[in-house]
């Protein structure tokens, strides 16, 4: 009996630090998290104070579609390698917890989303359709770290949608420069439309139906994801729509050098123009 009692109130000693070690590690992880996105914010806005300062004759947004630029290539690569390589597989595994590496890259991608939503607000160079798209980047990486769960399909998300941003910074580097209007200019479009509609729509769409048919996720990723696919969808329609003008003026310019082209008639003789 004696020993009985001893244990139980050894026991009874160990269960608040018990609880309170239990308590720790989460808010150890949540420090962490917020440590890191405090380094990526301060790590994109330092590289934007540093291009700002080597391109002093050009714009401040220049200097930020740089920034854009490289977010774009290392986020691509490293939410690729998440998504196709170190897994889970986003189409079967959604809503699963964070793995460390899902984590490091959702942070670097949070810190610079709100550094380009700030800039956005400050210079007012975008429209509703891209802050709304911001907002909810931002949005869906801090529900996600909170959770500690369902950085799968966020980290896939990432990487169909961050795809195609080197190829749209290039467009717009491109037509600052004066060369835009060339066949460069036409590969760099017909890449983005073509990865937008395979990757971000297509691709997209299964990783948002996947979501959506699993009972794992919460109501509000699948909410937050539906609302993204409608934000894509939206981008989707100004897209489709440059395409076509494009296209409609590329033909017309074809059908205007042909038509210089083709020899006219002159009482019976063919004679050029």
């Amino acid at each position: 009996r004696g020993l009985a009692a001893s244990g139980r109130a050894a026991l009874e000693r160990g269960r608040p630090g018990a609880a309170g070690q239990g308590a720790a590690g989460p808010a150890r992880m949540m420090l962490s998290v917020i440590s890191q996105v405090a380094c990526s914010l301060i790590a994109w806005l330092s590289l934007y104070a540093c291009f700002c300062y080597w391109n002093k004759h050009r714009t401040y947004e220049w200097s930020c579609r740089l920034v854009t630029l490289m977010h774009g290539i290392i986020v691509t690569c490293l939410s690729g390698y998440v998504a196709l390589i170190d897994g889970p597989w986003p189409l079967t595994h959604p809503g699963t917890p964070n793995t460390p590496l899902q984590v490091r890259v959702l942070c670097l991608t949070l810190g610079y989303f709100i550094f380009d939503l700030s800039w956005c607000m400050y210079f007012k160079t975008e429209g509703d359709l891209m802050l709304s798209h911001h907002t909810l980047s931002i949005c869906g990486m801090v529900l996600v770290l909170g959770l500690g769960k369902s950085a799968t399909e966020i980290n896939a998300i990432v990487f169909v949608s961050e795809i195609t941003n080197p190829l749209l910074q290039a467009r717009w580097f491109l037509r600052e420069t004066g060369r835009y209007h060339s066949f460069i200019g036409d590969m760099v479009d017909f890449s983005f439309v073509a990865l937008f509609l395979v990757l971000r729509i297509g691709v997209g769409g299964q990783i948002m139906y996947s979501v959506i048919v699993s009972s794992i996720p919460i109501w509000l990723i699948k909410a937050g994801g539906l609302a993204m696919y409608i934000v894509s969808l939206g981008f989707m329609f100004e897209i489709c729509s440059f395409a076509r003008r494009k296209v409609l003026k590329k033909y017309q310019a074809w059908r205007s050098v042909s038509s210089r082209d083709v020899p006219l008639k002159t009482n019976g003789h063919l004679t050029s123009r």
